[in-house]
């Protein structure tokens, strides 16, 4: 017998179905269901795909429309067996960090070490994070900025006033919200919407 790839994906895609019950194996949804294949594996294999749903996918593909309330679906399916899954899931609460739940569970995750060089091999070509000041001006690793308000320093045992410059600041690379830099000596974290570009 020989088998097109037509033939190929449609076993592969039964495969899929059994495995996941009939059911997105992100959020559980049983409707519009597609194979989804985790990069940066090549997807020739089964343990390479996730089946899930098109709100899912679409929403994977559209960093800019995410629904963060049908995420909370990661709680579940971060700890399915399947690698694909976990990496996946992993990939969704990275994306979600300003969300202190996505935060939470980030912290809980467990990965084999493999399992977790793969998540981290391969981040989605459609999110940039944009660190942004108090008027919207991008702001770059290396610019000063100057505050905008009067900061309390935690642990600092000092309070930040309006108008202090902060120079060579350092972006977060996780969080669209937070920059780096020293002030009185002491390297802190600082809203973005606390600054603005000098």
């Amino acid at each position: 017998m020989v088998f097109t790839s037509t033939t190929y994906y449609m076993a592969a895609k039964d495969t899929l179905i059994e495995r996941a019950g009939g059911s997105c194996e992100l959020c559980g949804k049983i409707e519009s269901l597609d194979a989804y294949t985790v990069g940066p594996k090549p997807g020739d294999y089964i343990e390479e795909q996730v089946l899930i749903c098109r709100i899912c996918q679409h929403e994977i593909k559209e960093a800019e429309s995410l629904d963060v309330a049908h995420w909370r679906c990661l709680n579940d399916s971060m700890w399915n067996a399947e690698p694909a899954i976990q990496v996946l899931s992993y990939r969704m609460l990275k994306r979600l960090n300003s969300e202190a739940w996505a935060r939470d569970l980030l912290d809980m995750i467990y990965m084999e070490e493999e399992t977790k060089t793969w998540a981290d091999s391969e981040v989605f070509d459609e999110v940039k994070i944009v660190h942004k000041d108090s008027n919207g001006e991008i702001l770059s690793t290396g610019d000063s900025v100057v505050l905008i308000k009067d900061l309390n320093v935690k642990g600092g045992g000092f309070t930040a006033k309006r108008g202090t410059p902060v120079r060579r600041i350092t972006l977060d690379r996780e969080n669209e919200n937070f920059i780096e830099g020293k002030i009185n000596g002491q390297q802190i974290v600082i809203l973005t919407e606390y600054v603005k570009k000098s």
